[in-house]
């Protein structure tokens, strides 16, 4: 597995940890309303996972890529080689601005992106 590997070997968890809805919460709590913000993390405990392309995530949500150097990405990327599994990214459609949110998994999301732009990642989106 390397950069730029067409299917790389990222092992994701079965479901997001615990401790990413709260991490979503407190996100989405600066830019929406607190009450729509914990409405939407109720909707993405309860949503399914459905899989996007890294590059499709980053195109939609409008956001930079981070570079190697983040501390953050730099331990997800390890984790990547070490075969350790990553947590599935949180998504909140804002239809208003024609955006997808990352509320939790951006550094993870530029970490997958590292490797290969058409990685699929497992997501909940609401």
């Amino acid at each position: 597995m390397g950069k730029n590997d067409p299917n790389p070997d990222i092992n994701w968890l079965a479901q997001p940890e615990p401790h990413n809805y709260p991490a979503a919460l407190s996100y989405l709590s600066l830019i929406l309303e607190p009450a729509l913000a914990a409405q939407r993390v109720q909707q993405l405990r309860e949503a399914p996972l459905e899989g996007y392309k890294a590059k499709d995530v980053f195109r939609a949500s409008g956001l930079s890529l981070l570079g190697v150097s983040n501390s953050h990405v730099e331990k997800n990327i390890e984790k990547i080689e070490d075969g350790k599994a990553l947590s599935p990214i949180l998504l909140v459609r804002d239809g208003e601005r024609g955006r997808v949110i990352v509320a939790d998994g951006y550094h993870r999301l530029c970490a997958v992106y590292h490797f290969h732009e058409d990685a699929e990642i497992p997501c909940k989106i609401v």
